[in-house]
């Protein structure tokens, strides 16, 4: 086989693996468009400690950083407090609320459909219904304890 042919030959093949696997990532098992996350009820009662120190809050060590705990998202927010909001979207229930900061504004958000909140749970886009995400209180307790509760 002349080189010519044989490279020729190889780009075809090449070709064909990188559309298949890439058509094939696009596709899923079931045939629907599923969704991450879980729809889940609203806890109750939410009144725990983290130490801010324990491998456990790392993250919290950074502005914008956030953990998950208890379905709970707490943040340390770009100005440096702490904030706790519920992980369970107001929108449909599911348990996806995350941390961002876009354009260096801290929001939560869920990327199930979308919705936004404000740090203090008002929503900001349509997506949630004009439902808000609960806000959980927080307070930096002796010995670098940090208490989410609810008020």
């Amino acid at each position: 086989m002349e080189r010519k042919a044989f490279l020729k030959t190889l780009g075809a093949g090449a070709a064909f693996a990188l559309t298949f696997s890439c058509l094939h990532g696009c596709s899923s098992d079931s045939g629907d468009n599923e969704i991450e996350g879980e729809v889940v009820e609203e806890p109750t009662g939410i009144d725990f400690t983290i130490d801010l120190n324990s491998a456990e809050a790392v993250n919290l060590t950074s502005n914008g950083g956030f953990i998950l705990k208890d379905l709970v998202v707490i943040v340390k927010n770009l100005e440096g407090e702490f904030v706790a909001a519920s992980q369970i979207c107001s929108h449909e229930g599911y348990d996806q609320v995350r941390f961002a900061s876009p354009d260096n504004v801290g929001i939560f958000y869920c990327d199930v459909h979308g919705s936004r909140f404000a740090q203090d749970g008002t929503p900001l886009n349509s997506t949630s219904e004009g439902r808000p995400l609960k806000i959980y209180s927080t307070e930096v307790l002796a010995d670098d304890m940090l208490r989410i509760f609810e008020a």
